[in-house]
């Protein structure tokens, strides 16, 4: 199938875009895979979490970071993840999800005959550094956005944040909100998804997007993606993977048994990103033992800093595609 990029209004075709199922670990995946022109080194995108599908943002990576041009660029649906039945939903854990990319790096290699540069993204990112290490000859380089490094530490930045912010605009709806959501851990899918809500209207998720605004934005999208019917199925699996995943999430420390990498590692934190405390983004690239590492610490930047900021974030995947 041959597709467009647009930028600056001009279209670009795609060369190569196609979507494979991949029968993976018992479960049925996509990839779907653009390129300008064929030869272009693999990237692989891997997506935040829990539970958030893909395929319906290949739009807005293409728009924002135009990263077909230089890559094959392989944007790849985690299991149980968008129209996926339920099964695979319920079959989600995060050794599985380490599991399940460590195949789907066997074979992008196998169809590219080339190294992948891995691409991270929060969760996505924390899977990826746990992946690789086991698959040294399968990954060229990693770009690691805004990566989930220790559960607790991060749940107290982010409530930390909340309440200075309550505090500072005195409004009593969003002291009302910061009460209904409580402390943390947060174990079930309304809580974490009430405190996502909060972060994306204080400008921590992506700069200048109300919640209400990404919410359209994102539905609009998944209704072009998968249809009427598909994002119903989307968003169910999205609830039934945020149930599997997060009370295993509370756990999540990566300083407590760092990956040993073989591969360079880049690492992208935004500078407004309450869900990265800034001794996180000190100390992880030292406790993660790897043969190179460069950090972007990224002004006007919250989690989402690909978004945000993606000239920058492409500059630096574009450097990782030329790591020897």
């Amino acid at each position: 199938m041959l597709g467009p990029r647009r930028a600056n209004g001009i279209t670009t075709p795609l060369v190569i875009d196609k979507t494979v199922k991949l029968e993976i670990n018992g479960s049925t995946q996509q990839i779907r895979l653009c390129a300008e022109r064929a030869g272009l080194p693999p990237i692989l995108i891997v997506q935040a979490g829990p539970g958030l599908p893909l395929l319906h943002e290949v739009a807005k990576f293409q728009k924002h970071l135009q990263l077909e041009s230089d890559f094959l660029v392989s944007y790849w649906e985690q299991r149980g993840c968008g129209m996926a039945s339920q099964q695979d939903a319920r079959s989600v854990s995060l050794k599985q999800q380490v599991d399940d990319l460590r195949t789907v790096l066997q074979w992008l290699k196998n169809e590219t005959k080339q190294t992948v540069i891995v691409f991270g993204i929060s969760l996505g990112a924390t899977i990826v550094l746990r992946a690789v290490e086991h698959e040294p000859d399968k990954a060229k380089s990693v770009v690691a956005i805004s990566p989930d490094a220790n559960t607790a530490s991060s749940d107290a930045s982010v409530y930390s944040f909340l309440q200075e912010r309550s505090a500072l605009a005195g409004s009593g709806r969003l002291s009302a909100r910061l009460k209904k959501l409580g402390e943390p851990p947060y174990t079930d899918s309304a809580a974490f998804q009430l405190r996502a809500r909060l972060l994306t209207d204080l400008g921590g998720i992506e700069r200048g997007k109300k919640f209400s605004a990404l919410l359209r934005e994102t539905l609009f999208a998944m209704i072009r993606t998968y249809g009427l019917v598909g994002t119903v199925k989307a968003l169910r699996n999205m609830n039934l993977i945020q149930r599997q995943l997060l009370p295993q999430l509370v756990a999540l420390d990566l300083f407590a048994n760092p990956p040993r990498l073989a591969m360079p590692v880049h690492y992208i934190f935004g500078e407004q990103d309450p869900l990265t405390p800034a001794a996180i983004v000190k100390q992880l690239p030292v406790a993660i033992a790897a043969p190179e590492n460069t950090v972007a610490l990224v002004p006007d930047a919250g989690h989402m800093v690909h978004f945000d900021q993606p000239e920058v974030v492409r500059s630096i995947a574009v450097r990782a595609g030329n790591d020897a």
